[in-house]
């Protein structure tokens, strides 16, 4: 889905003073980081490793497991479809609602695909024949958490099928979920991360894949060389080195969410979806999402996700990801105003 994403601000002619649409943490301070990238830009007159080994290498010591554990990725959605290709041809099991590049991915490498809901009782869940099962842990775009041990419940009880378990939004939630040293008992796991969401650095593509050694050989196959460039590598290792510097503070986040989600559930004409993350659904009993992200954008700068194009959705919801208190209220008030003159 090449254009149809959430964050598209850089599709708007109109100037964006808020912008609800993105899951990525407002309030990282990327002053040193810039400081540092400048240093480095020499760099950019030199190919960068062709694996981001220096990378890697930092995460597999960070992680205590071995670097043949470990590949570096151009963002998690290349991850997404370089799994997809490894698997092609395969029957693949999908959790919906969920990013689309699950199905995007799948679909371009003929996988057969079948799905599951988010609200569905796992220990039900039904995986025979089924080579790979896709689960994004929080989910994105409704933020529901599926409990640690209820997840190594069920890879455990399923160990002829792969899971391929994303947890690219782990930073949004204080609940624990799944680690790498989890490698070690499920052979039939890899997780998937990315670097964007935390740190507020999605322009640069850096995720990766845990997995287990064969599965990263086999992926790697499939890697283009240099596919994460040098000031991408540099800001990742700075990141992890300097981890004081970007330390995201999600406790106080969700108060900022809750408070949020009290105001809108206040209203009538809509319906907050329950949460794990600063992001969530809304339901809306009166009109549309396009019809409210429009309103909200030119007349207010204000940007949101319609919610229409997740398979398992319509075209009533949006997607939001809470900023800060006063954006929060001013967005809420300006919402109750348009639900008032419908």
């Amino acid at each position: 889905m090449l254009f149809g994403h959430g964050d598209d601000f850089y599709n708007t002619t109109t100037e964006v003073i808020s912008n609800f649409s993105s899951n990525v943490w407002h309030g990282a301070n990327l002053d040193k980081l810039k400081e540092h990238l400048i240093t480095q830009f020499d760099k950019l007159a030199c190919y960068p490793e062709p694996d981001a080994g220096s990378l890697k290498r930092l995460l597999a010591r960070r992680f205590e497991i071995k670097e043949e554990n470990v590949l570096i990725t151009n963002g998690a959605t290349a991850a997404i479809y370089l799994l997809a290709q490894v698997g092609r041809g395969s029957s693949s099991m999908i959790q919906i609602p969920a990013f689309s590049e699950y199905e995007d991915a799948c679909r371009l490498h003929e996988h057969k695909i079948s799905y599951f809901r988010t609200s569905e009782d796992l220990s039900n869940l039904n995986l025979e024949g089924q080579d790979y099962c896709w689960i994004c842990n929080p989910n994105n775009p409704d933020g529901k958490l599926i409990l640690r041990t209820e997840l190594l419940k069920l890879i455990g009880e399923n160990k002829k099928t792969t899971f391929i378990i994303d947890q690219s939004y782990a930073a949004f939630t204080t609940e624990e979920l799944l680690k790498p040293s989890d490698l070690k008992n499920h052979k039939n796991l890899i997780l998937i991360h990315s670097m964007s969401k935390a740190y507020k650095i999605p322009g640069l593509r850096v995720g990766y894949i845990l997995g287990q050694p064969a599965i990263i050989k086999e992926v790697n196959k499939y890697v283009t060389p240099w596919s994460v460039n040098a000031l991408a590598i540099e800001a990742s290792k700075y990141i992890l080195i300097h981890p004081a510097q970007f330390t995201l503070p999600i406790r106080k986040w969700q108060r900022e969410t809750a408070e949020f989600i009290y105001q809108l559930n206040k209203m009538e004409g809509l319906e907050v979806i329950p949460t794990s993350t600063p992001f969530f659904l809304i339901r809306l009993k009166k009109g549309t999402a396009s019809e409210l992200k429009k309103y909200l954008l030119k007349h207010h700068g204000i940007l949101v996700r319609d919610a229409a194009n997740f398979r398992g959705l319509d075209e009533r919801y949006l997607r939001l990801c809470a900023q800060t208190t006063q954006e929060n209220l001013a967005l809420a008030d300006i919402i109750k105003e348009w639900l008032g003159k419908r």
